[in-house]
Parts: C-alpha cells; structure tokens; sequence
C-alpha cells in the first residue's frame, strides 16, 4: 500500500504529465485481470459493464456514476473499486483515486502480485512511456510558449500531437480551443471546448465559450442550450446569466417575427426583425438574418421597391444566397423590372439547379418580359385612344413631372424613374406624330386597310411607305388589306363594312 503511494507521489513530482497515462495501464491491467473474481453480484454486473462500455467512450461522468452504483451494490467488489479510480484519474481526481485503489488492495491483496516480478517485454513498455511522457512534456512546454507569443498554428499543431496522447487532457484541449478561435476554426474550437466540458466537472469557463461561439455564429438556439448548462452548474454565474438575457431576448424576437410571417402579418413582421437588429446591432450574422427575412417579409407584402433595396444589401455580403436570390427576382417582377428578374433567377439556379421555384419563376418573368416589350402608348400616358394632342401633352408633362429623375434620391428608385421617364417621352413621339401614330400601332391592334369608304385619306399618303415596311416586318401581328383608309371604333376591333382583298405579297386568311 505504502508501495503504491510512494510511486504515484514521486510520479507526480517528477513526470505530472505520466498521471495522464495511468488511465491506461490499468484499463491494460483490467484487460489482464479480467478474469480475476472478487466478490461479483448480478445486479452490480450490468452497471459494470455499462460504466466500462461509456469508459471506453470517454463518457467520464456517465461511467463515473455507473461505477458507484457498483460500489454502493457490491461494498466488497474490488473490481467495482478499481474501475471507479480509473475513472478518477482520468478526471484527475488523484486523491479519490488513491483511496479506491487502496480499497481495491484490502479486499484483494495479491491484486497486484503478478506485477512483483514484471517481464522484460512490460519494462521495455514500461520505459516507453516514461519516453513518451518526457516528450509530451516537452511539446506541452513548447505549445504554451507558442501560445503566449500569439502563434496559434504552431501551438495548435503542437497541441495535436499532445491530445492524440493525452485524450483526456482538458487543459490542453482548452488551449487548442483558444488557439483555433484566434485561427477563427470556430467548429474545431467548439469540438474541443465541448470535450473538455465532460472531461472537466463544473467547467463553467468551457460551456460559456460555447455559448458565445455560438451566439456570434448567428445560432442563438445553440447558444441557449450552452449557456443553459452553464447556468445548471452556477445559477449566479455572472457572465452567463448577461449572455443568458440578451440571447433569450433575441431568440424571443426571432421567432415572434417568424410566427407573423406565418400569420401572414408581414408589415408586422417586418418591425420586429428591425427591433432584433437593434437588440443585436454588433454581430453581423443577425443583421443578416433579419435582413434575410424582413426580404421575404417584404415581397409577401407586395413592399417591392423596399424589398429590393433590402435583398441587395444581404447579397452584397452573400451573392450566392439562393433565398434572397428568389425573393429579389419576385420583387422585380412586381415593379415590372424583368430583365433584372431573369439575371436573378439565372444566378439562383447556378446554384439550384433543381429548385422548381427558380424554374417556373424563369419561365413568367420570361413570358412577361416579351409581353411588355408590346408596347402600348396610350396606356403608358393613361389616355384614350381618341385623345387629341393637347390632351396627350397635358398627360405628358405631368407624368414628365412626376417621374422626373431628380425627384428621387434613392439609386434604385431613381433608375427606374429614369426608365419610366425615356418611356413617357417615347410615347408623347409617337402620339403627337400623326404619321408615327398610325403607323407605329403596337402588335396587338390589327392594322386594316379598307377597300372603301376613303375616309382619312391624307394619312393614309403621308404613311403609305411606312406602314408597309412597319407591317411587313412583322407581317403575323397585323392584318393588311388593300384600301386606303384606317377605321376604328374600340381598341381591338374595327368596322368593316365590306368584303377585303387582300395585298399583294400576304398569304391570304380566310375573311368574314
């Protein structure tokens, strides 16, 4: 007993890293002993197992527990004893390992008589370790002066080879977290820290850090989780609860704004993604978010010009955001803007192929593009098709007014009053332009040409070349007739009064 005391004291003074192998020599000597009986009952068997098979899996807390309900069942399983100072070494509980140690050794004192008389083979292991531990010493040295001297991949590759020792190293697992939070490999920092918050009781330190990775990677759920845990082991821990208010603050903003969206109350929705901007104006992953969302919000809303301003803003930091891709592309169909649409559907499907969405978004803005490009004038003007020019100019100079560039300061607002202020002009041409009117009808009147009644002749003369060439250019949207004249009396039909011959060089269509 004295023996055993001795060895593990001057163990700790002269190689402290080597109590990390311990763990291992005696899972060796469990393997060994395995067939070794103490005194065994058969409702402490299936905890024994367990504690070993979370063992095994560096479930240290789990195992830990499984082992003293072996011990409370079986007061005299020496096994039971030797297993839980395993797990206390492992968790660097040396004392309460000691003690079940010497526990083990009273109720089986030739427990370890087979190690009196080791074999040549288990010194030659034996003095590899104490290698293997002087080198892990070394790179532990060296990897905090790496740290302190701001170089963080060398600390951290350092490290690496520590830990592939050493598995149940916390502190050095806390270090390499540290070293790659500064690298910013914030998963392998949160793959660490979550490690060490087993393998270390009450590490309050490890489950804060968790949280705040969390909460700065925009994943307020998680960082709840985390920082809960924290809060179990410390109910007045004082950063936590500071992190706990604020991130509970933002996840009950969040998903109030997602329930408006739902309820289809999308102005609503709208505000509260602005209030979680203000509650969280420092990490830019929910200014994103709320960005993300206020564009959907917006589009559903049939808020277009707002909407587009607000997608841009997400995908000037996240161009390949297929979400945001989308919705924009809806919000320039709503203002007529198609061109931009299709660029936007284009980029999304680059990136989703298969989204149905994108595809049949595709198609209409397509289709809608080619129908616009038939102009009408008189609707652009908002006149009747009877208007006289002084009408069409009072109707020009106060859309020319209303839509004048300088009126508008936003960029987006003031390109498209720039196109809707070249298209006003066009329009006021070709109305007050006797020839252009009548010969620059758009595709969906059907131009005819009537074999009597000469009235309007004079137009007629004056656009004679024109309106052949117009006409012909496009000869399936019109219907040409030898005649002399243009007869309307509504915008899509017009009086004909008699049987038509067609001109020459149109294939004929049957007449009635």
């Amino acid at each position: 007993m004295e023996a055993i005391w001795s060895v593990l004291k001057m163990i700790k003074v002269r190689y402290p890293t080597l109590l990390t192998y311990i763990p291992y020599v005696l899972v060796l000597m469990d393997m060994r002993y395995e067939g070794v009986k103490c005194h065994r009952y058969g409702s402490v068997d299936s905890h024994m197992l367990m504690g070993k098979k979370l063992l095994d899996a560096g479930q240290l807390a789990d195992a830990l527990s499984h082992f003293h309900a072996a011990v409370d069942g079986g007061p005299k399983n020496c096994m039971a004893y030797y297993r839980r100072a395993i797990v206390f070494l492992a968790m660097r509980k040396s004392k309460s390992a000691l003690q079940d140690l010497s526990r083990a050794i009273e109720l089986k004192p030739d427990f370890t008589s087979l190690k009196s008389n080791p074999s040549a083979e288990e010194m030659r292991e034996a003095q590899s370790l104490l290698t293997k531990s002087d080198e892990i010493e070394r790179l532990v040295a060296q990897a905090r002066i790496s740290f302190w001297r701001r170089d963080y991949e060398t600390a951290a590759a350092q490290l690496n080879t520590v830990i592939e020792t050493c598995v149940w190293d916390a502190t050095s697992r806390e270090i390499r977290a540290e070293c790659f939070i500064q690298m910013g490999e914030m998963g392998k920092a949160i793959g660490d820290l979550k490690a060490a918050s087993k393998l270390k009781s009450d590490n309050t330190q490890a489950f804060y850090q968790l949280a705040t990775i969390y909460y700065n990677l925009g994943d307020h759920e998680m960082s709840l989780i985390e920082v809960r845990e924290c809060l179990k082991l410390d109910p007045d821990h004082k950063h936590c609860y500071s992190h706990y208010e604020q991130a509970k603050k933002l996840n009950n903003q969040i998903q109030s704004a997602e329930e408006l969206i739902r309820e289809q109350r999308y102005t609503d929705a709208v505000r509260k993604y602005e209030a979680v901007m203000k509650t969280e104006p420092n990490v830019c992953h929910f200014s994103l978010l709320a960005k993300e969302r206020m564009c959907h919000a917006l589009v559903q809303g049939q808020q277009a010009g707002r909407a587009i301003s607000v997608c841009g803003e997400v995908l000037q930091a996240d161009p390949e955001n297929v979400s945001v891709l989308k919705d924009r592309a809806e919000a320039y169909v709503q203002e007529e803007e198609y061109e931009e649409a299709i660029k936007d559907y284009e980029t999304a499907a680059k990136h989703s192929e298969n989204d149905p969405r994108i595809k049949k978004g595709l198609k209409r803005a397509q289709r809608l593009l080619k129908e616009s490009q038939k102009r009408d004038y008189y609707e652009i003007l908002g006149v009747k098709r009877t208007a006289q020019k002084n009408d069409i100019m009072k109707a020009y100079r106060r859309l020319a007014q209303q839509w004048h560039p300088d009126m508008f300061q936003d960029p987006y607002k003031k390109k498209k009053a720039e196109k809707k202020f070249i298209e006003i002009a066009l329009a006021k041409e070709v109305l007050t332009d006797p020839g252009k009117r009548f010969c620059g009808l758009e595709s969906q009147w059907k131009v005819v040409m009537v074999a009597s009644h000469p009235v309007n002749a004079r137009a007629q003369r004056g656009c004679w070349e024109q309106l052949t060439t117009c006409c012909f250019e496009q000869p399936e949207t019109f219907i040409i007739l030898q005649g002399i004249s243009f007869v309307q009396t509504s915008s899509n039909d017009f009086n004909l009064s008699k049987p038509f011959i067609y001109s020459t060089g149109i294939e004929p269509t049957a007449t009635s």
